[in-house]
């Protein structure tokens, strides 16, 4: 019998990671697609991204627009109440089987939240996984404990999520999408990335991605300095960055670099650079440095190093790739330095990487295909 799934996608992060599974569901003669955009995707703010999903030959069958003007606390707050309404317009319309979901932003909590309330089945991914600095943490457990299925990317996580009180048959370790998505592409050459870029990569080259620490935003202006300053110490060494998230603070950080790039020559900033950008960046680059996800997930792909910054993603899985530090200026040129190093060089060719191997868009969408369509909606706790 065909199932209707519902995928919502509210970011370029997101959308990256979700592009082969939408492939995979609008391909499966047992599965009609509906895809649904949302957030910084409809945002001339954060690049109007929507358009790349347009480019990619999908059909967007419905843009929900529900992001404030300011990205502050009560921005936030209003951008969820007129998400969880504006999306149980579209549930009611669209009548879906299930609603597939990623990760932990205020838009898919809204969108989870309708859902759940319209009586839709949820099947959430890259749940179990902790970000100790950041508010996302309770979104994305709450959304655990609203969906039904789990596609979870290591098996630390599958046990955390089961200790939510999640059955253990409704939780699948699939491996990460970023492994995946960056398996399948065909990554630019230097010369076309550098014409695309209208960028000049140079003797040493850093991928750079600062989001706030939403439990620490009254020291945003002073932490993105720190990281500035540290960076104003280098030599011979280019800076691409990607602007952040639409998160509290986040403009004070689009700000602050923003005026860096404008004083330095070496540098350049993306509001969104696409995902086959974005990874081509990080083939040629010799290491990321921020707090973003794409450092612990994706980065160890590329046997690629990570300068991690801060708490915002304390908590998740990392690989031997990633080096933490403060956010003090004198740690993070030191842990530049240690990425440098011959000795962390000969590391990044051996390590194993958590986050397993390729097939995860695959393993979901064949698991989406065998659920039956009734059933779903009742689960009980599962006590360890």
């Amino acid at each position: 019998m065909n199932k209707t799934i519902c995928v919502i996608t509210s970011s370029r992060a997101d959308y990256g990671l979700l592009k082969l599974v939408i492939k995979e569901i609008m391909h499966n003669s047992h599965l009609t697609l509906k895809l649904v955009a949302t957030g910084m995707h409809l945002s001339p703010k954060y690049g109007n991204t929507f358009q790349e999903i347009i480019q990619d030959g999908y059909l967007i069958d419905k843009k929900i627009e529900i992001l404030m003007e300011e990205n502050n606390a009560k921005g936030v707050s209003e951008s969820i109440g007129l998400g969880i309404s504006k999306f149980a317009d579209v549930f009611e319309e669209m009548k879906p089987d299930l609603v597939l979901i990623l990760g932990d932003r205020f838009e898919i909590f809204a969108a989870a939240i309708a859902a759940h309330v319209a009586l839709i089945p949820i099947a959430h991914i890259h749940g179990g996984e902790l970000t100790e600095g950041a508010i996302d943490d309770a979104f994305r457990h709450s959304i655990t404990k609203m969906s039904q299925l789990h596609f979870v990317s290591t098996q630390e996580y599958a046990r955390r999520v089961i200790q939510l009180g999640e059955h253990p048959s409704r939780v699948y370790n699939t491996g990460a999408l970023g492994i995946d998505s960056a398996s399948k592409l065909k990554l630019l050459k230097k010369n076309a990335l550098e014409a695309k870029l209208n960028f000049k990569f140079g003797k040493r080259n850093l991928l750079v991605t600062y989001h706030t620490v939403s439990l620490e935003s009254e020291y945003t202006h002073d932490q993105i300095q720190e990281l500035l300053s540290a960076l104003k110490e280098l030599r011979e060494t280019n800076l691409l960055f990607t602007l952040p998230n639409a998160d509290p603070g986040s403009n004070i950080i689009s700000k602050a670099i923003n005026e860096f790039v404008a004083e330095h020559k070496n540098a350049k900033v993306f509001t969104s650079l696409g995902q086959l950008v974005y990874f081509s960046c990080m083939e040629i680059a010799d290491g990321v440095i921020g707090n973003s996800s794409s450092g612990i997930l994706e980065a160890p792909f590329f046997r690629k190093g990570t300068v991690n910054i801060g708490e915002r993603q304390r908590g998740r899985v990392q690989s031997e790739s990633v080096i933490n530090c403060s956010v003090n200026k004198h740690d993070i040129l030191s842990s530049i330095e240690t990425l440098y190093s011959e000795e962390f060089q000969k590391k990044l060719k051996v390590f194993e990487n958590p986050y397993g191997l390729t097939g995860a868009s695959r393993k979901i969408v064949e698991v989406l295909e065998k659920l039956p369509k009734q059933q779903m909606l009742q689960k009980r706790f599962y006590n360890l």
